[in-house]
């Protein structure tokens, strides 16, 4: 149980170089399988669009040049930075998670310092010493730790809807947003 923290952390630090070069050489395993299936005679009209620079591009824009060669390179690249990404990412979470960690640890500490300060020191001083640090706890916990519950529940939800969520199917590739309008669909909204 003592070595599950070194062995998770083990079979972490030896994942990242397969997030390097695993997509990458299955990609160019995929494109090699392609071309060895897709060859053409040089006198076909498709052999003329192979010349055609825009027709050598992939879905990203990366990877092969105008003659259709794999540039493993490039896929490296983008594929580097893409784990790069992930990983901050995955460190981002956890310090977002530790920050929410804090806030509840605070939260208990200062309940307990409430309680003992003005509920557990009162009880034997008298019914009036009693009554006033009953209201101050109650204060304190109306002012103190309410505040922190409506905090931690506030930076909870903003770091799942901001950190999180967009980090899953954001991408920042220049893809102008276009809001959804029903009068652009043809024919279903009168």
């Amino acid at each position: 149980a003592e070595y599950m923290g070194t062995l998770l952390f083990l079979i972490m630090f030896c994942s990242v170089p397969i997030l390097f070069v695993a997509k990458p050489y299955f990609e160019k395993k995929k494109h090699d399988e392609e071309r060895q299936y897709s060859a053409v005679p040089d006198d076909s009209p498709a052999s003329a669009m192979e010349d055609d620079p825009d027709m050598g591009e992939d879905e990203e824009g990366f990877g092969e040049d105008h003659h259709g060669k794999f540039d493993f390179t490039d896929h490296m690249i983008h594929q580097a930075i893409h784990s790069i990404e992930f990983v901050l990412g995955s460190v981002s979470h956890t310090a977002s998670y530790l920050r929410l960690w804090a806030l509840s640890l605070a939260h208990q500490q200062l309940s307990e310092v409430f309680y003992e300060k003005c509920i557990k020191e009162t009880i034997t001083s008298g019914p009036y010493e009693l009554f006033v640090g009953v209201a101050a706890f109650f204060g304190f916990t109306g002012a103190v730790l309410l505040t922190m519950d409506v905090l931690e529940c506030f930076l909870h939800a903003l770091r799942l809807h901001w950190v999180e969520f967009q980090t899953k199917f954001f991408n920042a590739d220049g893809t102008q947003f276009e809001a959804f309008q029903y009068d652009k669909i043809d024919g279903t909204v009168n």
